[in-house]
């Protein structure tokens, strides 16, 4: 864990400690695979940002209670089945550096994983009664698998516009982190004014964080999953848009072409960095992940200054600066 990330968990460090418990009470199983599975998630976990939300949420609103721990562990629950259910979506042999669950195990048992987690998280929810929790992440699934298959549509006929792509990972990405926000506030009864807040500073942020996602695909820095895969499944992102757009009609179709018959090359990678690079779709792809970290900051300035709201704000920071 770096520096900055054990600073930003310092005012939620022993809260941190019971939301583990909850989770990993979670990933328990007396079928032999399925604990063999989860045991191997468990050691592979990430860094715990979404709860990190949650718990962020909560304290900047009001007391961290056993709702909210539960709506932590929930998030997470959702947010690992996500990632099993991407991988084989996108048939993707590596996660944080390792190998992904469908790797090792193949693509029938992994949905059956991720399915579980689902249940799991929702369980959790449904048998404390934590009806609010359940709705607000009900609605972050169906707006996560809108998302998917609409990137997928769109990977099929290489035609998408930034009003699409934003649409995309607000859906696929933002409403995750929306929703943890949210289910913070919500877990101290905040008002309905200051969890709407939350959510749409969760959003933005989110926003921010796709954004450097997406940047980071095209670095030479390491992300814990192989560099240009977003162009070997043919997903369009924010800077090659924005060179697209600004790209005459021949160079368009040459480069459209190049990622519709060649998207798997190494050359094609190089070519399209290049052509991403003369159009200033680096640039400009970093202004607008700038200016949404400025608006999920301002979303924080009505709230009262304390160590909760510090942290929120180097969260936001730590998501966009991050080297992977």
């Amino acid at each position: 864990m770096s520096v900055q990330l054990k600073k930003i968990k310092s005012p939620v460090i022993k809260e941190l400690e019971e939301f583990n418990t909850f989770f990993y009470n979670s990933l328990k199983s007396k079928v032999s695979l399925l604990d063999t599975i989860l045991k191997y998630i468990v050691k592979q976990k990430g860094k715990q940002v979404r709860p990190l939300f949650v718990l962020l949420s909560a304290g900047l609103n009001g007391q961290i209670n056993q709702k909210t721990y539960r709506g932590a562990a929930l998030i997470e629950l959702l947010h690992t089945a996500s990632l099993v259910h991407d991988d084989v979506v996108d048939d993707s042999m590596q996660r944080r550096g390792v190998f992904s669950i469908n790797a090792l195990w193949k693509n029938k048992i992994s949905v059956l994983i991720g399915d579980y987690l689902l249940s799991r998280g929702m369980l959790l929810a449904l048998n404390n009664n934590d009806y609010e929790t359940l709705e607000i992440t009900s609605e972050a699934v169906k707006m996560m698998s809108e998302g998917e298959l609409l990137q997928i549509e769109k990977a099929r006929t290489l035609d998408i516009k930034e009003d699409v792509y934003f649409k995309i990972i607000k859906m696929k990405t933002a409403s995750l982190i929306a929703s943890s926000c949210a289910i913070g506030a919500a877990s101290v009864e905040a008002s309905e004014m200051d969890q709407n807040l939350m959510k749409e500073f969760g959003e933005n942020t989110g926003i921010a964080f796709q954004i450097k996602d997406d940047l980071l695909d095209f670095s030479t820095d390491i992300t814990g999953k192989p560099k240009g895969t977003d162009l070997k499944e043919k997903k369009l992102t924010l800077p090659l848009i924005y060179a697209l757009k600004k790209a005459d009609k021949s160079e368009k179709k040459r480069i459209i072409n190049l990622i519709s018959r060649h998207h798997k090359k190494k050359d094609t990678y190089h070519t399209v960095i290049r052509f991403i690079e003369e159009n200033k779709g680096f640039e400009y792809a970093i202004q607008l992940m700038n200016e949404y970290r400025q608006k999920a900051l301002d979303n924080l300035k009505p709230f009262p200054d304390n160590a909760y709201k510090q942290s929120l704000t180097e969260l936001v920071n730590f998501t966009v600066d991050r080297k992977k």
